[in-house]
């Protein structure tokens, strides 16, 4: 029986000036697109810098008017003498800093023994750890606060600072994942070598989790930075208020300085986008290999 040879026609590679011109295209089409929505993204903020720089005359004027003339810079020294506006940012900066520590020390720990350790229980309570996400803020606000009364912690910074010493459900549920995603035979070795659970954790686990750590920061530094119900609800002597309750401060009775809010705002807005253009390329690495195992 005699074998027939077909010959497979093959498509022509195509030639390297069209294949450039074809990823061009893509690149410039994509562009195209995504320019136009970060410029309405953008809008917010730009009008937020102009009206921060306006006389009072010029704010409510219409139409509006984008470019301030004269531009006043003098509201930025009228925003931090309005108000203490330096000793809540030094308030906000404790709060921020020893939660970020207390996350740092809990958080880890709890997201190993989920995911690195076999115990009787273990996929139980994680359940119920990540249940504990569903549950609303304004659902245990008032038992909360109602604890903190008793304890006497009212009007200090201790009920801010804390539940983050404790563990936090979301940094714990993102921090199994991207410790999952670690491979089982570096502990195995490891355990071959004599390292203790401790050791594993501390030499090797810690060490490769930099991405995840990195962004379980920056999401508790937002947090803090920008809170304001929990500073709402338990200080009450103005000495002790962040930098959110500080802007109130701004809002008078019958007038709001306006001028002297936005500039406030932008001061509040530029430590969150300093942080996250110097941290930008680990918190979107930290973020994309969270989710590679479940």
């Amino acid at each position: 029986m005699q074998q027939q040879a077909f010959a497979v026609e093959r498509p022509l590679a195509r030639p390297m000036w069209q294949r450039t011109a074809i990823k061009t295209i893509g690149e410039l089409a994509k562009h195209f697109v995504l320019v136009p929505l970060a410029i309405i993204f953008m809008i917010p903020f730009f009008w937020m810098l102009s009206t921060s720089l306006k006389p009072d005359a010029q704010i409510f004027k219409w139409p509006p008017v984008w470019i301030p003339s004269p531009i006043q810079w003098s509201n930025y020294v009228d925003a931090v003498t309005t108000i203490p506006f330096f000793h809540y940012v030094w308030n906000t900066l404790i709060i921020c800093g020893l939660s970020m520590l207390g996350v740092t020390f809990a958080s880890p720990p709890v997201a190993y023994s989920f995911s690195r350790l076999r115990w009787v229980g273990r996929d139980f309570l994680f359940i119920v750890t990540i249940a504990t996400m569903m549950i609303p803020y304004q659902v245990t606000m008032i038992p909360v606060f109602l604890i903190w009364a008793n304890l006497g912690f009212i009007n200090t910074f201790v009920p801010l600072i804390a539940p983050h010493w404790l563990g936090t459900p979301f940094y714990i549920f993102l921090l199994r994942q991207f410790f999952l995603s670690i491979p089982f035979e570096l502990s195995d070795a490891a355990k071959i070598d004599g390292a203790t659970e401790l050791g594993i954790y501390r030499r090797i686990i810690l060490p490769l989790a930099k991405p995840a750590l990195a962004t379980v920061l920056v999401f508790e530094f937002l947090n803090r930075w920008r809170g304001f119900i929990g500073p709402l609800i338990y200080l009450n002597d103005q000495k002790k208020y962040t930098i959110s309750l500080g802007l109130q401060m701004y809002q008078q009775e019958n007038y709001t300085e306006w001028s002297q809010l936005m500039a406030a705002s932008i001061m509040l807005t530029m430590p969150v986008i300093i942080l996250y253009f110097f941290a930008q390329r680990t918190f979107i690495q930290g973020i994309t290999m969270t989710g590679i195992k479940g």
